[in-house]
């Protein structure tokens, strides 16, 4: 394991603690961030809600997510953005526990569909017109 992999916690707790000084000092620049909303919703919460997601979606490894802190840091920054009180840390919390498992619940439809779905016939009209006989 490389430093970084190896001191991870210790990177996540400088963040969060950097994170809460930063809101201190500068205010008005975390409530324009906070401030930041379409249809409602936060937009830093949902870059840092896809940014964890986007790895998981890359490469579906079940056995590594639990050993994921992509969803601690996206809490950290909604906490140190908005409060502990606030609807969006709670969201980025609530949401996050909701949508993980929704995605990874069709991940496994999917892929366990996989073979009825590739004896369609709209597959192996597709694969004659590639020139894939089969």
């Amino acid at each position: 394991m490389s430093l970084f992999e190896r001191l991870l916690t210790l990177w996540v707790a400088l963040c969060i603690v950097a994170g809460i000084a930063l809101g201190q000092f500068f205010p008005g620049i975390f409530h324009a961030i906070g401030g930041m909303e379409v249809a409602k919703v936060n937009l830093p919460v949902a870059v840092l809600i896809w940014l964890m997601i986007i790895p998981m979606l890359l490469k579906i490894d079940f056995g590594a997510l639990g050993a994921s802190n992509f969803f601690e840091l996206a809490v950290a920054a909604a906490i140190s953005l908005f409060g502990f009180s606030s609807g969006a840390a709670l969201a980025t919390v609530v949401g996050v526990l909701i949508e993980v498992p929704v995605m990874l619940s069709v991940v496994k439809i999917v892929n366990a569909s996989k073979p009825w779905c590739e004896r369609g016939t709209a597959v192996r009209r597709m694969s004659k017109a590639l020139g894939h006989a089969k």
